[in-house]
Formats: structure tokens, C-alpha cells, sequence
């Protein structure tokens, strides 16, 4: 169902894109993917920093933690239980969201600059 959901949603994107470059100017492309990419960072900067808080509390007490932990902390995920699993989940996919919104926006506002051009 996940995979189904997000083979949608990249779908859509694609259409709505298509659309958008024939309907929106390149001031208000620029302007929501400017919009995207600051709601991205307000929603993902502080949930991911509060993910890798909480995941740093949880994994350190468990295993030992290189130096680098926090550049793949997925890895992290396997030594932890069902709970403690549950207990980041949200952070862990708020912070992906903005993160996406960020990536997105910041790609929009670049598009639309450079077809400002």
C-alpha cells in the first residue's frame, strides 16, 4: 500500500508540474517553491534535530555509537524495541517531510529563476 501510495504521489507531481508550468508565472513558481522550501525548514530542522535527540538517548543507552552515528542514523533503528521504535517514528517522518519540502521548494524557486532568465 506504501509503495502503491507513493508511486501516486510521484505521479501527481509529475502531472501537476506539468500543469503548473503552463498556468504559473515564473514569479510565483519562484514564489511558492521559496514558501516550500522555508515551511520545509521551519517543519524539518527542528523535529529532525528533536529525532536525532531522542534516537541518541535511546540507541547510546543499547549499543556503542561512533563518531558518525548521525550521518545514516537509520542504521540505528534494529536496536531499538517495538515502543522505542514507535516513540521516534514521528519525528523520524515529520523531519523527512520537511526535509522534502525543502528539496522541492528550493528546486522550484531555482527553476523558476533560472526560467526568469
Amino acid at each position: 500500500m506504501l509503495e502503491f501510495a507513493l508511486v501516486f504521489a510521484a505521479l501527481l507531481v509529475m502531472a501537476l508540474s506539468g500543469v503548473a508550468g503552463a498556468v504559473l508565472t515564473v514569479r510565483v513558481l519562484t514564489g511558492l517553491g521559496l514558501g516550500a522550501l522555508i515551511f520545509g525548514l521551519i517543519l524539518g530542522v527542528p523535529t529532525g534535530f528533536w529525532y536525532h535527540v531522542v534516537l541518541y538517548r535511546l540507541a547510546s543507552a543499547k549499543t556503542h555509537l561512533s563518531n558518525t552515528w548521525w550521518l545514516s542514523p537509520a542504521r540505528l533503528h534494529v536496536h531499538l524495541s517495538g515502543a522505542e521504535q514507535q516513540r521516534i517514528r514521528p519525528w523520524y517522518r515529520i523531519g523527512g517531510v520537511g526535509f522534502m519540502l525543502s528539496v522541492a521548494g528550493g528546486l522550484a524557486a531555482i527553476a523558476g529563476l533560472l526560467l526568469d532568465r
